[in-house]
């Protein structure tokens, strides 16, 4: 099986546009990616699927290697049908925005500001234990506790929660 060298460039280029029109703040050249990247697909199938060949109808006087694989054209209409329904969705999505706003760009809320200046330390995750808490006892009873390490398990929120242990205790 040879591949067409052209096709794969092809589909190189538009992979590239498509992923890179998705990184847009427009929603019509985030549709455009979307179809770009559909297409991209559709040849990538097409690519894949080998050589063309008789239909896959079967024939006692035809060879079994004479006959085209079913599988890539019925994944390239399947992909076909997505990308229609995903650019369906996003026309409506750019149609709401345009009645509602007259802007078809994506802006940050507060709550995405507020979010992004927040710092990546999590108090409950990020805490250095003291000694190791496992439930195995050590292999070596007279081995001495290991060194205080970043936590990263996660807690349970009954024993670290204030709140929580307070309604625990409460009758």
């Amino acid at each position: 099986m040879s591949t067409n060298l052209t096709l794969l460039l092809v589909m190189g280029v538009l992979f590239a546009a498509g992923i890179y029109l998705l990184l847009e703040r427009s929603l019509t050249k985030v549709l455009l990616g979307i179809v770009l990247l559909g297409n991209a697909v559709n040849l990538l199938l097409l690519a894949t699927g080998g050589a063309a060949g008789l239909a896959p109808l079967y024939a006692k006087d035809v060879a079994p290697d004479r006959y085209s694989d079913p599988l890539p054209q019925a994944l390239i209409l399947t992909a076909i049908v997505i990308t229609f329904a995903v650019t369906a969705f996003m026309l409506a999505m750019i149609y709401r925005s345009w009645i509602i706003s007259r802007a078809d760009e994506v802006m940050d809320d507060d709550e995405d500001q507020r979010v992004a200046g927040q710092s990546n330390f999590d108090p409950e995750d990020d805490a250095i234990i003291d000694a190791d808490t496992t439930e195995f006892a050590p292999d070596d009873p007279d081995a001495a506790p290991s060194e205080p390490r970043p936590r990263k398990a996660h807690i349970e929120r009954t024993t670290q929660n204030p709140a929580t242990r307070n309604r625990e205790q409460q009758p």
